[in-house]
C-alpha cells in the first residue's frame, strides 16, 4: 500500500533568475496546483524548504512570506533547512503528515538562489556552502565541498581503480540528458575529451565534474492514499528513508561508502516492499561526478566498485540497464540547494506518468530519488511507483 500520492508537480527552469524568492517559489507552486487541478484554498499546510537565504540574501522567516504570495496565508507553514537535502526532508515530513491524517492536502517544495544575482560571487557562495561542514575541525582547514567530495572520490579510486575517464563519462551522460530537458541550467552536450581538458578544481575533479550554482524552485501537491483517486494523475509514494552519518569526515568509519545513503535506501526499499533491482531509473545527487558513482553503489543499483565501469560502459545512460539522472542531474539540470530534492521528485512523477518527453524512460513503473546534505551525512531516499 502506498504511503501517500503526489497529485501535482511543478518547477521553474533552473539557471539564473533575478526574481524575488517568493515569486520564484510561486511560479513552481502555481504550476503544481494547476497540475493537481486545485487552488490555494484547497491546501491545508505548506512544507517549505530553503537552506541559505539568510546568508545569501538577508532573507529569513520566509515561510509566511511565500505562503502570502501564493494565497495560502493563515495555514500552517513549516520551513526546513537540511543543507542540500532540504526539500527532500520537507517531502518526507509532508508524506508522514498526510499518512498520519494530520492533513489531507499539502504543498511541499523549495526555493533557492545561488548565482551572482544574489550579490554574492562564486568565492563568497563557496564559503557559504562550506558552512555545512564542521565549524571547528573542517572550516579552519579551508575545506570546501569540491574538496569534501574529492576526498571521498579519491578514496574510491584507491579502493577500486575508478578513473578520471570514468568520471568524465558521468559528466558526458548528464550533459547529454540535460540537453533534452528544457528546464535544465545547461542545455549543452560535452565530450570526454573536453571534460578531461578542463581546469582542476579539486583533484580529481575538473570543471566539468562539478555542478553549477543555480537559482530555481520546485513544488509538489501531496495527498493521502485515500484521496489519490480523486485526482487525474496521482503517482504513489511507496517509501521514504532518512538517515544520518557522523560529522566530521575524519570520524566516519569508511567515508566513501556513504553509509547514510545505504541506510536510507534500505529503509525506503523496505517500506516499498521492493529492491534496487526493481528500479527502472534513478535520480541521484550528483553534485560532483564522483558523487553519482558513490550513490549508484550505495543505492544498490550496481555492485561496490562497479559505479565507474557502469558509467563508462553506458549502463547508466537512458537506454542502459540502470538509467541514472535522465533529467541531467545536478550536474546539468542545476542545483538550487533548497529546491533540488523536490525537483528530483518532479522528475520521477513525470516519467512515471509517461510525460517526460524526449528523455522519457520507456515503460517506467518504479523509480528512486537520492538527495544528500553536507558531506553525505544526511540522506533522504524516496521510492515512487506508477499509481495502480
Amino acid at each position: 500500500m502506498a504511503r501517500a500520492a503526489v497529485v501535482g508537480a511543478g518547477m521553474t527552469k533552473f539557471g539564473v533568475h533575478d526574481t524575488p524568492l517568493q515569486e520564484l517559489f510561486g511560479e513552481a507552486a502555481f504550476d503544481a496546483l494547476d497540475d493537481a487541478g486545485i487552488g490555494p484554498s484547497d491546501v491545508e499546510a505548506l512544507y517549505f524548504g530553503n537552506a541559505m537565504s539568510g546568508q545569501a540574501e538577508n532573507e529569513t522567516h520566509l515561510g509566511p512570506k511565500v505562503a502570502s504570495y501564493v494565497g495560502m496565508a493563515g495555514i500552517p507553514v513549516q520551513r526546513f533547512e537540511d543543507a542540500c537535502a532540504t526539500s527532500a526532508n520537507a517531502f518526507k515530513n509532508a508524506v508522514a503528515a498526510v499518512e498520519a491524517g494530520v492533513h489531507d492536502v499539502v504543498v511541499v517544495g523549495g526555493v533557492e538562489r545561488c548565482t551572482p544575482e544574489t550579490g554574492k560571487d562564486t568565492d563568497e557562495m563557496t564559503r557559504i556552502f562550506a558552512s555545512a561542514s564542521h565549524r571547528q575541525y573542517e572550516q579552519p582547514a579551508g575545506l570546501t565541498f569540491p574538496g569534501v567530495f574529492a576526498l571521498l572520490t579519491k578514496r574510491h579510486m584507491h579502493e577500486y581503480g575508478t578513473t578520471e575517464e570514468q568520471l568524465a563519462h558521468v559528466a558526458v551522460k548528464n550533459h547529454g540528458n540535460g540537453a533534452l530537458n528544457p528546464r535544465a541550467h545547461f542545455g549543452k552536450e560535452t565530450t570526454v575529451e573536453e571534460a578531461l581538458d578542463g581546469p582542476v578544481v579539486a583533484d580529481p575533479f575538473r570543471l566539468m565534474d562539478c555542478c553549477p550554482f543555480s537559482d530555481g524552485a520546485s513544488a509538489l501537491v501531496v495527498t493521502s492514499e485515500a484521496y489519490a483517486d480523486s485526482y487525474d494523475a496521482p503517482v504513489d509514494v511507496a517509501g521514504v528513508g532518512h538517515a544520518t552519518d557522523v560529522v566530521p569526515i575524519a570520524d566516519k568509519t569508511t567515508p566513501h561508502v556513504t553509509q547514510a545513503a545505504r541506510d536510507a535506501a534500505g529503509e525506503a526499499y523496505e517500506q516499498a516492499g521492493t529492491g534496487a533491482d526493481e528500479m527502472d531509473f534513478a535520480e541521484v545527487h550528483d553534485c560532483f561526478t564522483g558523487a553519482e558513482i558513490l550513490a549508484s553503489e550505495a543505492l544498490g543499483l550496481v555492485a561496490d566498485g562497479e559505479g565507474g565501469p557502469a558509467a563508462e560502459e553506458g549502463r547508466t545512460a537512458r537506454d542502459g540497464d540502470v538509467p541514472i539522472n535522465p533529467s541531467g542531474g545536478l550536474k546539468a539540470k542545476g542545483h538550487p540547494i533548497g529546491a533540488t530534492g523536490a525537483a528530483q521528485i518532479v522528475e520521477l512523477v513525470e516519467h512515471l506518468r509517461g510525460e517526460a518527453g524526449e528523455r522519457q524512460i520507456p515503460d517506467a513503473e518504479r523509480a528512486v530519488a537520492h538527495n544528500l546534505g553536507g558531506d553525505a551525512a544526511t540522506t533522504v531516499v524516496s521510492v515512487m511507483e506508477a499509481h495502480r
